[in-house]
C-alpha cells in the first residue's frame, strides 16, 4: 500500500499503471526502482539536493562494513518494545538515507507494520529502493512530508532536521519520536586530529515543542577497525571531510589500526495530548 500523499494538494493517491494520481490530477511516476519523487521542483534550493553521490557511495560503504551496526540493532529494538501491543502500525524513517536502518527496521518487526523512508537526496532514495523492495521510499522533504496528519505511531530521526510543527502533525496521539545524535565523545578520535581542542557534543536534547521526554539511553562502544579504506569512508561520510588537509590524513590512514569512540544520544519522545488532534 503507498501512505503518501501529494505534495501538492495532500490528497491521496490512486494507481494506474506506473503512475500515481491525486484527486485532483496531479500526475507522478513510479520510478523502476519503485519510489516516488514527491520533491516540488520549486521546493528545490538546488539541482540535486541533499548528500552527493560521493557522501552517498561512502555512507553505504561504512554501515555496510557494520560499524554502526549496534546503533542500528539498539533503534530497532527500541521501536519493537515501544509497539509491542500494535498489531499494526506505521513508522517513517526521515532522513532515511539509502536506507540502512530503515531495512534493519523493516526485519525486526512485524510484517503488518508499514514502513517507509524518506530523504531529499534522491540519489539515496534510489539505492534505497532498489536494494529494499519491502520498504515504501519517497524522495521529499523532511521540512514537507507527504503523509496524512497523525498518521504515525512511530518516527525515527537519525541526525536528520526537521521541524516541531511538521512532527506534531504527522505523529498520532501518543505516538513517538526516536531520535539519535552525537553524544559527547562521539568519533573523539578523529576530531583530536582535526581540532587543537575538541568540542563536545551535547549530553542531551530538549523535547521538540508538543512532545515529552520519556526516556534517554547513551551508547557508547569502541570501533575497531583494520582497514584505512573503512576510516577512509567514515571521515567522507562526516562533514570532518572538510576539515582534514592533505598531510593529516595521510597520517592517520598510515596508522595499522584504529580505536574510535562511537557515542550516541538516542531520545525517546511521546506526543502531549492535544484536543484538537483527531482519532
Amino acid at each position: 500500500m503507498n501512505p503518501f500523499i501529494c505534495p501538492l494538494c495532500q490528497t491521496v493517491f490512486q494507481q494506474t499503471n506506473n503512475t500515481q494520481i491525486c484527486a485532483n490530477n496531479h500526475h507522478f511516476d513510479i520510478a523502476k526502482e519503485g519510489y516516488l519523487n514527491l520533491l516540488p521542483v520549486n521546493a528545490k534550493n538546488s539541482k540535486n539536493p541533499g548528500d552527493n553521490k560521493e557522501m552517498m557511495q561512502a555512507r553505504r560503504a561504512f554501515l555496510n562494513s557494520d560499524g554502526y551496526l549496534p546503533l542500528a540493532e539498539k533503534v530497532s529494538e527500541l521501536v519493537s518494545a515501544y509497539l509491542t501491543d500494535k498489531e499494526q502500525a506505521q513508522i517513517l524513517d526521515l532522513g532515511c538515507g539509502e536506507g540502512y536502518y530503515t531495512a534493519l527496521l523493516a526485519e525486526q518487526l512485524p510484517e503488518k507494520f508499514i514502513i517507509n523512508g524518506l530523504d531529499i537526496s534522491k540519489v539515496a532514495i534510489r539505492y534505497a529502493a532498489k536494494r529494499y523492495k519491502n520498504i515504501n521510499f519517497c524522495v521529499a522533504s523532511a521540512y514537507d512530508v507527504p503523509l496524512p496528519d497523525n498518521s504515525l505511531d512511530a518516527l525515527i530521526r537519525i541526525y536528520a532536521p526537521s521541524l516541531d510543527s511538521e512532527l506534531q502533525r504527522l505523529i498520532k496521539q501518543n505516538g513517538y519520536l526516536i531520535t539519535v545524535t552525537p553524544a559527547p565523545r562521539h568519533l573523539f578520535q578523529l576530531r583530536e586530529k582535526i581540532y587543537q581542542q575538541v568540542n563536545e557534543h551535547a549530553q542531551e536534547n530538549s523535547a521538540p515543542s508538543g512532545f515529552n521526554k520519556i526516556e534517554q539511553i547513551n551508547l557508547n562502544y569502541p570501533l575497531q577497525v583494520t582497514e584505512a579504506q573503512t576510516v577512509q569512508d567514515l571521515i567522507n561520510m562526516t562533514p570532518f571531510a572538510w576539515k582534514f588537509n592533505k598531510q593529516t590524513m595521510q597520517d592517520l590512514l598510515a596508522e595499522k589500526s584504529w580505536s574510535i569512540e562511537c557515542d550516541f544520544n538516542i531520545e525517546i519522545y511521546q506526543k502531549q495530548k492535544d484536543s484538537t488532534d483527531k482519532e
